[in-house]
């Protein structure tokens, strides 16, 4: 990428529910020498669908399972609907419905008698499991394999019991940690709509490192890498400020004339500007994040008399900014590194 990798943005500050379901202060997560999870903050408002963006390896599901209760915390602090992670773990757990990469699910149990263990276990009262374990199978959409063996069913409607079984309790908050994996695109689809429907009653952490997944269910994305916290917002807005757009512009007038009227525009970058000359010239540059000079040069060469005959600014794509603030960021401060040895 010309110019860089972007800055860190930080959208959690902007416009969020007053009402704070999850709380993540200096969040750091070491396994011995190996730092997982490096002092990270974020924080999710009551009834956000909030997607946990990073490669693999980057310390998502470290993180997740801290939250959840599984690993205690190595500094820092999290709290989960009000509820000190360390300290309340029994309520933590209470107000969560995890699903987790790997279902732990009974194969030998029939999956209508599995999600009412599960109730049980999670204190549903007896008089409302049968209700609870109905309204959690329609949620997840499993209600025709109810009395098939756990064993039986595929891949697809295994992840979907998982779902099922978080829901059971009806929890405050769903933490889904990468609940499509090794799953087909039809039952990607599946599960992408059901966490959609989910929305309106629950507050969802979607952990993924498919860009895709995340943009489609989420309004707002927190990206992790190697352990650090990289960008939190809205993902349009995030790639909009952060990453440069790339100009197209072609019109009949000489080359010369076409590339004094960009260098010159607010936010060109110079240095990746290329001029094709020809009855119609053409030109193509990267423009600094956040700026669109395209309505300036169009008044400029209508100005000058010279006919447009393209113009735009495209921005980049979720992938490109993904890549610019991981692997792209990674590879500038590798540069650096050895230029300064």
């Amino acid at each position: 990428m010309p110019s860089g990798a972007p800055a860190v943005t930080n959208g959690s500050q902007q416009g969020f529910a007053s009402v704070q379901m999850i709380r993540v202060s200096e969040l750091t997560k070491r396994f011995g020498p190996t730092t997982a999870v490096d002092r990270i903050s974020f924080e999710i408002g009551r009834g956000e669908v909030v997607g946990f963006l990073g490669p693999n390896g980057a310390g998502k599901t470290t993180t997740i399972r801290v939250l959840t209760g599984f690993h205690p915390a190595t500094s820092g602090s999290a709290e989960v609907a009000g509820f000190d992670v360390q300290k309340q773990s029994l309520e933590v757990r209470r107000s969560i419905g995890y699903l987790p990469q790997e279902v732990p699910i009974y194969p030998d149990l029939r999956v209508g008698e599995y999600l009412r263990y599960r109730a049980e276990l999670k204190g549903v009262p007896a008089r409302e499991r049968r209700g609870a374990v109905a309204r959690a199978m329609a949620k997840a959409g499993i209600e025709d394999v109810a009395r098939k063996l756990v064993g039986h069913v595929s891949h697809g409607y295994r992840q979907r019991v998982g779902l099922a079984d978080a829901l059971v309790a009806r929890p405050q908050i769903l933490i889904l940690d990468e609940p499509t994996s090794g799953l087909d695109p039809n039952q990607r689809r599946r599960i992408k709509q059901v966490v959609r429907e989910l929305a309106d009653d629950h507050t969802i952490l979607f952990s993924s490192h498919i860009l895709a997944e995340v943009q489609d269910v989420s309004s707002r994305v927190v990206v992790i890498h190697r352990g650090a916290l990289r960008a939190d917002g809205a993902p349009k807005q995030l790639v909009a400020d952060s990453t440069p757009a790339r100009l197209r512009v072609r019109a009949r007038c000489a080359g010369q004339a076409l590339r004094e009227a960009v260098a010159s525009l607010p936010g060109v970058l110079a240095e990746t500007l290329q001029v094709d000359d020809g009855e119609v010239a053409s030109a193509r540059c990267m423009v600094a994040p956040g700026g669109d000079p395209a309505t300036e040069l169009g008044d400029r060469l209508q100005r000058a008399g010279a006919a447009v005959h393209e113009l735009a600014v495209d921005l980049p794509t979720l992938e490109e900014y993904f890549y610019a603030i991981t692997d792209g960021r990674d590879e500038l401060r590798d540069d650096i590194e050895e230029a300064a040895t």
